[in-house]
């Protein structure tokens, strides 16, 4: 694991400069792809689980805290439907930050989904 990879678990990367290409380049994809459907993010945990790469990791906890709250409050007549709408914009903006190259947080609920999916 290199040295940015570590300084991304350890929680130092945010106060760091764009990350280097190899880090970003393997961990992109993956990033990308975890967006894509629950299918979608179990390829990209199958895929991040080889070689671990903390930019991908970052973005399948976000990607798997957004996918959950959608499935919890569909079940929910009406107000979930206008909770998984705000759900649906926090998708947007976690893909967009994951297309920049870039750590970004989701308002609200980024930091807890980074927390409470750790392991992953």
């Amino acid at each position: 694991m290199s040295e940015e990879n570590k300084n991304f678990e350890d929680g130092t990367y945010q106060n760091g400069p764009k990350y280097s290409n190899e880090v970003l380049k393997d961990g992109k994809t993956i990033a990308i792809i975890a967006h894509m459907t629950i299918i979608g993010w179990i390829i990209a945990f199958v895929m991040n689980n080889n070689a671990k790469n903390a930019y991908a990791s970052f973005y399948i906890r976000q990607s798997l805290g957004i996918m959950l709250g959608i499935i919890i409050f569909s079940f929910v007549p009406v107000i979930g439907w206008l909770v998984n709408v705000g759900f649906f914009i926090l998708w947007i903006i976690s893909l967009i930050g994951s297309l920049s190259g870039e750590l970004k947080h989701i308002p609200l609920l980024g930091n807890q989904f980074q927390e409470w999916f750790h392991s992953f």
